[in-house]
């Protein structure tokens, strides 16, 4: 499929003399941004070591397999068109086949009315659930495909609403990104009133979209976030398009570029946390500190020419040696603060639907889910059914316990599938077991006016770089951001080292 250009990769560097070594460079986390960065690295002739705190790859996409043998994961992850570097990242490590592309959709939940939620003469609902499609026409361009695909949905919006919402993003259409970042300084609520948009719009269809794109509300969330969503959907023709990998990101995604750099010579360790930044006196980055896992392992020191943060904005925060406080771009981070999130999977003894798709959902407390025994192969079921969803806002159920959570989610579905859960369906559908998965601080919670606190991959330390969906990049907070991160903390450091080469130097005299 068509899709728009990926960043360049960096350059491989010279092969070095016998008598020379790669550079060398320490990756603290084995994310999607930590292993991008390796990677890339890797591919232009660097030795690159990533060093991640946990017993499991992936960050904010990591998997585990429980004792049945079933995989649960940090997050419903759904890969775009819209998404080149990510897109990019699979056909070079030559695992495109992973990815399953669902039909050209956007799929919500509709409202049930209380006509329709009456029991039958049994005293059961039997009640469908009720689905309203955005089809995009495979054979017309974008933004026509889009443009059609709202036009002939006429379950959410009225005409009028359609024309007006239309007219309203005329300007993101035609003025681009420059537009998209200058409305940072607004909420999604208050450029929709800007722009005479109906509020009704909001409550039919950006309310599910906000959260599914950053677990917060449209009151909250800046303009940039959806507009840049917007436009890409719009602008590229399968750039809405959805694709869900064949099983569990650790094993499917994660393992892959692991293998990758190790085949070139890098190394990724886990369970490495790190404890300290050590600075030499002009305050550039001396060494590492690794703290010791267990009563009797020591802590380890790790040097390299240059160091790379792949750690969530948070970690990074607690981590930051107090001598780089005073730059203007480390200042700036603190008002970078993470989303909580709370991810479910639930097994059911029965199959609650038979849509292979990613669906909105209209309740207020749940944002995206779907039925991973028929989205994954991996987690295939023809005979039940085993939901993911995302709980969202999560502000108020973070601290609560795993039943609590459950019960609630249970009573949203209730309106979602009323003809198998709750105490009058007529084909009740029994909760066979469940996992919840709880992330206190996700992704960077992407609120207004923010765009100018977010660092870029290179810093005012000359040996430090820095990678993750919070720094700055188009993509904001995503994998597709994530990955792009990493690209780009790579390309610096490349760019570091072919200047010095430029010079005569060698590839120490390139972070100093």
């Amino acid at each position: 499929m068509a899709v728009p250009p990926a960043v360049a990769a960096p350059p491989r560097l010279p092969t070095p003399t016998p008598t020379s070594r790669p550079p060398r460079v320490a990756v603290i986390g084995a994310g999607l941004a930590g292993l991008s960065c390796a990677k890339y690295l890797s591919d232009a002739g660097f030795e690159a070591t990533v060093y991640e705190s946990r017993n499991v790859l992936g960050g904010k996409v990591a998997a585990w397999k429980d004792a049945d043998g079933d995989w649960y994961e940090t997050g419903l992850h759904i890969f775009f068109g819209a998404y080149p570097n990510m897109l990019q990242l699979f056909k070079e490590l030559d695992i495109e086949d992973r990815l399953q592309w669902k039909q050209h959709s956007m799929i919500f939940n509709m409202k049930q009315t209380e006509q329709e939620l009456q029991p039958g003469p049994d005293g059961k609902i039997s009640t469908e659930p009720k689905y309203s499609r955005f089809d995009f026409p495979e054979w017309l361009p974008a933004p026509l495909n889009g443009i059609v695909a709202i036009l002939r949905n006429n379950d959410m919006l009225t005409w009028p609403e359609k024309v007006r919402f239309a007219i309203g993003l005329l300007p993101a259409i035609i003025f681009g990104q420059k537009y998209v970042e200058e409305c940072d300084n607004l909420s999604w609520t208050e450029w929709l009133q800007k722009q005479g948009i109906p509020k009704r719009v909001n409550d039919e269809v950006f309310l599910a979209m906000s959260k599914a794109l950053n677990f917060i509300g449209p009151d909250d969330i800046s303009t940039t976030v959806i507009l840049t969503a917007l436009n890409r959907f719009l602008q590229e023709k399968n750039g809405s398009k959805m694709a869900f990998l064949d099983g569990s990101p650790t094993e499917r995604l994660c393992k892959p570029m692991v293998q990758h750099i190790e085949q070139r010579g890098g190394k990724v360790h886990m369970e490495k946390p790190l404890k300290k930044i050590e600075l030499n006196e002009d305050g550039s980055v001396k060494q590492l500190i690794i703290r010791g896992v267990g009563a009797d392992t020591a802590d380890e020191v790790v040097t390299a020419d240059a160091y790379v943060s792949a750690m969530p904005v948070d970690i990074f925060k607690l981590m930051l040696p107090p001598e780089w406080r005073k730059y203007e771009s480390f200042a700036g981070l603190e008002k970078l603060v993470g989303v909580p999130v709370i991810n479910l999977h639930l097994w059911f003894d029965c199959k609650l639907t038979d849509v292979d798709h990613l669906l909105f959902s209209r309740s207020p407390l749940l944002s995206v889910y779907a039925d991973m025994s028929n989205t994954c192969r991996e987690y295939e079921n023809a005979d039940r059914s085993m939901l993911e969803l995302v709980l969202a806002p999560a502000d108020k159920y973070i601290g609560r316990s795993e039943e609590e959570i459950v019960e609630v989610t249970m009573r949203e579905l209730e309106r979602l599938f009323p003809q198998h859960i709750g105490r009058l369906a007529a084909r009740p559908a029994k909760l066979v077991k469940y996992h919840v998965v709880k992330t206190a601080r996700s992704v960077y919670k992407t609120t207004k006016g923010l765009q100018g606190s977010r660092p870029t991959q290179k810093t005012p330390i000359g040996n430090f770089f820095l990678a993750g969906d919070y720094t700055l990049q188009m993509y904001l907070a995503s994998m597709e951001g994530a990955v792009l991160s990493g690209k780009l903390a790579a390309t610096e450091i490349v760019k570091a080292v072919e200047t010095a080469m430029s010079k005569g130097e060698g590839a120490a005299a390139a972070f100093r």
